[in-house]
């Protein structure tokens, strides 16, 4: 049965790499998904572009695992040399875009929901979602569907990890800020200059260090990403726009960061959001508890997942590996995905 899990899964993701699916423009790789279901007499639902079921004896005086990964993708980088809509399998790597983020780990997990779906005798319920809008943290993506599927108790999001356990993941907030001063001649040298005001700011963010450090996930992480300021050479500009990129660990939450970081610059400071939170789970968990058993390592991860929506303790894992994600000619390795699939059943065999 395995086996033809695995034959199906690959050539499941061909079909996935072959099919346009940017974030909000999932409509045809959801279709790919429901008939994948409907091959395998799975009832599910969808949402927008969000695909989703539960087991077929699902019980809920049960608690609840839910599977999740993402069907959407980035648009490719201009360094492609390969079409990559075009899935390509060459020397055991399967070439495409979405291949590695995160194609291989969705399909290992409705392999794997496929597999427990018919059992009788499961200590826990299976729910999974295969989700849109992840790569743009989008409002219709899994976020959307945390009203709609049953509680959650914890889960296991599918991102390329190499079959590693990420118990836990930094959270990210986005600032805009402006600094501002007074326009004047240059000539002159009279007006405040919101690039000098800006610099102070700036210097603060570079060194700033947080008191409190995360065990898992090391220190919080701000950096300048962007800057706009000034019309023309001869004028003193009364306005510096950036950007700040924060990395949140977990010992803090976003809106504590914030407004330390609040009390000390002098620039407006305004937050794109404050809801993609850092997200953990222990390493006592009995999910997590399973990975280590099997000789898989756990680690803390720089970058963000569908996990910041959850409440829940979440563990992020999954076959391919984080480097690729993004990459011009992205791949995933096939024998990564079969020992994808196979460890997800094993470990997920030791609770359930």
């Amino acid at each position: 049965m395995i086996q033809q899990l695995t034959d199906g899964a690959i050539e499941l993701l061909q079909k996935l790499i072959s099919t346009q699916s940017f974030s909000g423009e999932e409509n045809e790789t959801a279709l790919l998904i429901m008939q994948y279901f409907s091959n395998h007499n799975i009832k599910f639902e969808s949402d927008k572009h969000n695909v989703w079921a539960k087991n077929k004896y699902f019980d809920f005086s049960k608690k609840t695992i839910l599977l999740n990964s993402h069907h959407d993708t980035v648009k490719p980088n201009k360094g492609y040399t390969r079409n990559p809509l075009k899935a390509e399998i060459i020397d055991g790597k399967l070439y495409g875009l979405g291949s590695n983020d995160a194609g291989g780990c969705l399909v290992s997990l409705l392999a794997t929901f496929t597999y427990f779906y018919n059992k009788t005798d499961l200590k826990y319920n299976l729910v999974i979602v295969a989700s849109a809008e992840e790569e743009n943290s989008g409002p219709n993506g899994l976020n959307s569907m945390l009203s709609i599927i049953p509680e959650i108790d914890f889960a296991i999001v599918g991102e390329p990890t190499l079959m590693n356990l990420a118990i836990a993941e930094k959270g990210l907030m986005v600032l805009n800020c402006e600094a501002k001063g007074t326009a004047g001649h240059a000539a002159h040298g009279i007006g405040d200059n919101a690039i000098y005001n800006a610099i102070n700011d700036i210097h603060w963010f570079q060194n700033y260090e947080f008191p409190k450090e995360s065990e898992t996930l090391g220190k919080v992480k701000m950096t300048v990403t962007q800057i706009e300021a000034g019309h023309q050479h001869n004028v003193i500009p009364a306005s510096c726009k950036y950007v700040v990129d924060v990395r949140v660990t977990d010992v803090y939450s976003n809106q504590e960061v914030f407004d330390i970081i609040q009390s000390n610059v002098a620039s407006e400071v305004c937050p794109r959001s404050l809801r993609l939170n850092s997200s953990s789970i222990p390493k006592n968990h009995p999910i997590v508890k399973a990975g280590i058993k099997l000789g898989r390592q756990t680690y803390g991860s720089p970058t963000l997942s569908d996990q910041a929506v959850l409440s829940c303790p979440s563990l992020k894992l999954g076959p391919g590996q984080s480097l690729r994600s993004h990459t011009a000619d992205e791949f995933i390795y096939i024998n990564e995905i079969v020992e994808g699939l196979q460890l997800y059943i094993k470990i997920l065999e030791e609770i359930i």
